[in-house]
Formats: C-alpha cells, structure tokens, sequence
C-alpha cells in the first residue's frame, strides 16, 4: 500500500463504519427496504460504469465517480439530489480529478441523455431532463459535502502490486480485476482500505479458481477477519444478482425512491 494512504483525507476522513452508514440511510430505509436501497445503489453504479465506457473514460475514473457517488449518498438522503443528475455529475468532477481531461460540456448531457434512452429506459422512459447548470451546481454541492477531499486510491495499484509476488498464479489477475469492479457495487470501499479489498478479491478469485493462497495469505500478516468480511459481502452480492432482474424489478424499485421536492 503506498504510504501515501495514511497520510490522505479517505483515510483520515471518509473510512467509515456499518453504524454511520445504517444512521445516515434511516430516513431512505422508512421508504425502501435496505435490499432496495442496495439495488439502487447498484442500479447507479451500473449506469455509472455505462456512462463512463461511453465516453471512453478509463476505468479509474469510472471507480472513483463511483465512490464520490456512494459518499455523498452515505451522507445524505436519496431525496437531496436526484441520483440520475448526481451520477453523471460525479463523472464529470472524477475525470478532471484523475486528470483524465474535462469532457466538454455538451458531450456531457448529449452522452447522458443517448445512455438513458439506449441502455436505460426501461427504468427512466422519458427524455433525460437536466441541462448543464445542473451538473455545475450539483457539482458544487458534491464538492462541499465532500470537502474538497478529491484524491481516492483504488484496489487496483495494490491488486497488481500482489501479484509481482505472485508470478505463478496470473491466471487469477483478470477475475481479481473484475471482482473489483464488482465491489464498487457494494458498501466496501467505503469501510475498508484499499489494500485489503484488493486481498480480499484476491482471496475470492483463488477459491473460485482452486488455487491455494493461504500460506500466501498468512505470511501477508493482514487482519484475516477484514478479509473475510469483505469477501462476504462481496459474496452477498453475487448471491443477491442470482435472483435480481434488473429491467423487470428496478422501474418499480425507483417509482418508490424518495424523490427530490421540486419548487
């Protein structure tokens, strides 16, 4: 884990715990059941991970709109800031943060809008309502609950760190990768280190694949209860998708969805 971690405001800052997040969602789970509230939060970060493939976006960028996306919703109501303006609104602040380069304003909406009607309208039928000056200020908003804490180390550094020690077992090294991936659909990044959740991954891609890591593991000298908490919440989720049918279930999910109060 590069020191740099210790020392940075996700660390001293936005590493949560269960309790801050179960506190902060009481108003959302008097609404929604927390399975549709986790289905939500999936929902976005899928529609996230769309739009930013859509613009060509690496996938660091589309990681870390995923987590401001899940900070600002761990803090505040889904009735605050409607998630489909905030979603692309965390693209856009992300891909100047990863020094991606600004995507250009009308290329913005045009591509949020094509994404919405192409991939997502049987959960939003209509035509995408919000304009520029929605993204800005929205952006605005993010930033302040964020407090300018910009800066996010992801798994990946750390996933591809373990496996220069692990020059025998590359086969797993995609899976692991795609597991991260899949975690950002999940509460983790919010409650672990980076460099755990990529172990973590790590652990699941082995066990999926039969390959042994645990003396590997052991002489890692981590809190293997960290490990294990994370690999079953990652499991949970896979456990939830067997189940889930998104295009059917998700338009009445979001019907429900505690809504912004318009003026």
């Amino acid at each position: 884990m590069a020191g740099n971690y210790w020392q940075s405001s996700q660390y001293q800052q936005w590493l949560l715990d269960k309790q801050d997040l179960v506190r902060e969602r009481q108003h959302d789970l008097k609404i929604l059941t927390e399975e549709e509230y986790q289905k939500i939060m999936i929902f976005f970060a899928n529609f996230i991970q769309s739009l930013g493939e859509q613009l060509k976006l690496r996938q660091q960028v589309i990681a870390t709109a995923t987590v401001y996306f899940k900070r600002f919703y761990a803090r505040n109501s889904l009735m605050c800031i409607d998630p489909w303006l905030m979603a692309p609104t965390c693209i856009f602040l992300a891909s100047k943060v990863e020094e991606f380069g600004v995507i250009s304003n009308s290329r913005l909406i045009t591509t949020t809008a094509a994404v919405v009607k192409n991939k997502f309208s049987h959960a939003y039928p209509q035509e995408y309502p919000y304009r520029i000056n929605s993204v800005l200020e929205c952006e605005f908003y993010l930033l302040e609950m964020m407090d300018c804490c910009l800066v996010l180390y992801h798994p990946y550094r750390p996933l591809t760190e373990y496996f220069k020690d692990l020059s025998n077992e590359e086969s797993l090294y995609p899976l692991a990768w795609r597991i991260v991936n899949d975690s950002l659909r999940t509460d983790v990044c919010l409650l672990y280190a980076p460099y755990l959740i990529a172990l973590a991954c790590l652990h699941i891609a082995s066990v999926i694949e039969q390959k042994d890591l645990k003396q590997w593991l052991a002489e890692c000298n981590v809190d293997m209860d960290k490990i294990l908490e994370i690999s079953r919440q990652i499991l949970a989720l896979y456990e939830l998708w067997k189940n889930y049918d998104e295009k059917k279930d998700i338009a009445g999910i979001l019907e429900k969805m505690p809504k912004p109060k318009t003026s």
